[in-house]
């Protein structure tokens, strides 16, 4: 009995920790759109090190960027503590190599944020290095996840019948954010985003009555946020409509309502405020929330409904699977 609280006791810890690392990527992603808002990507030209210091005077835009790499520092610390903490107790395998893939992107982020710098933040790197900042914030999300010491013992639930599966909604849901993201990186890194200085209409018309370059990229980006909210209210309705008695599910499904609600104002205030440094860099930030919350939607949806656990329904219940009309 006292081993199992010991041991009971270690889980909460890994996963307080786990999620004090998500908190710390956090703000990481919040400095990172700092510098970009406040044009400062290149206050320090160098890099690894700072004017040629491990520390400089911090004055100017080497406020913004150099405390970028600070908490980028930080963030790597946390995450390799993670991953061996991790691989030290951890006994899932695909658990362990998330942890692997967490520090594996954060190396792969860090290079990337060098070249940027080395090469005066060539465009498709620049996204990249967004990108991957994503997709580093997804692995970390998803990792304090599964070491939630409740991750085992959610109860399987079944779901038959329902067309398209609620894990498979929130799938494309999230990809359609990262998308859009993505799209938003390229907008912000390639100046586009007063290119169509108005809102909620694009030069006064609902399509822009001329294009080029920018305009193109900042229209996509509006469509793109049509598209990711659409499929937000979808995947929102689905749960509340079906899955509601699942607070695990009806949780995540609220907040992204409230996210999608403020990370359109600030989208709004981005236009209207000429891309002040607050709203722009929040809209930023807001938009890694929305994703992290439709992930995690989507991870506890598969969790709970998904084939392996349909299996484990069938198993406890003594039931073969084709007689549930689940094929293998």
């Amino acid at each position: 009995m006292i081993e199992e609280r010991t041991s009971g006791g270690a889980r909460r810890a890994l996963h307080r920790f786990a999620m004090l690392a998500v908190g710390a990527t956090f703000c990481l992603i919040f400095v990172g759109g700092l510098v970009t808002s406040t044009g400062s990507a290149l206050a320090v030209p160098d890099w690894p090190l700072a004017f040629g210091k491990l520390i400089p005077a911090w004055q100017g835009g080497v406020r913004f960027e150099f405390g970028h790499r600070v908490v980028a520092g930080l963030v790597m610390v946390l995450t390799l503590g993670l991953m061996i903490w991790v691989l030290a107790v951890e006994r899932r395998r695909w658990v362990r190599n998330t942890a692997l893939a967490a520090f594996g992107l954060i190396v792969v982020q860090a290079v990337l944020g060098g070249i940027t710098v080395l090469f005066e933040l060539p465009l498709a790197i620049a996204v990249t290095h967004a990108a991957t900042a994503q997709a580093f914030f997804c692995v970390m999300v998803a990792l304090a996840i599964f070491t939630n010491p409740g991750w085992e013992q959610t109860a399987p639930a079944d779901e038959s019948g329902a067309r398209p599966p609620l894990a498979a909604l929130a799938a494309v849901t999230t990809g359609a954010v990262y998308a859009q993201i993505l799209v938003g990186a390229l907008m912000r890194h390639l100046g586009a985003g007063l290119a169509i200085p108005d809102f909620p209409l694009a030069f006064g018309q609902l399509v822009p009555p001329y294009w080029n370059q920018f305009i193109v990229v900042n229209f996509a980006h509006r469509i793109g946020a049509l598209v990711a909210s659409a499929m937000i209210i979808w995947t929102v309705a689905r749960v509340l409509r079906s899955h509601r008695e699942f607070p695990e599910l009806r949780r995540p499904a609220l907040a992204l309502v409230l996210l999608l609600i403020l990370q359109v104002s600030l989208g709004a205030f981005t236009i209207w405020g000429q891309r002040a440094v607050l709203p722009t860099t929040s809209h930023v930030a807001i938009g890694a929330a929305v994703l992290a919350t439709s992930l995690t939607l989507t991870i506890r949806a598969y969790h709970l409904f998904g084939g392996a656990r349909r299996g484990e329904l069938s198993r406890a219940s003594n039931i073969p699977i084709s007689a549930q009309g689940v094929s293998a």
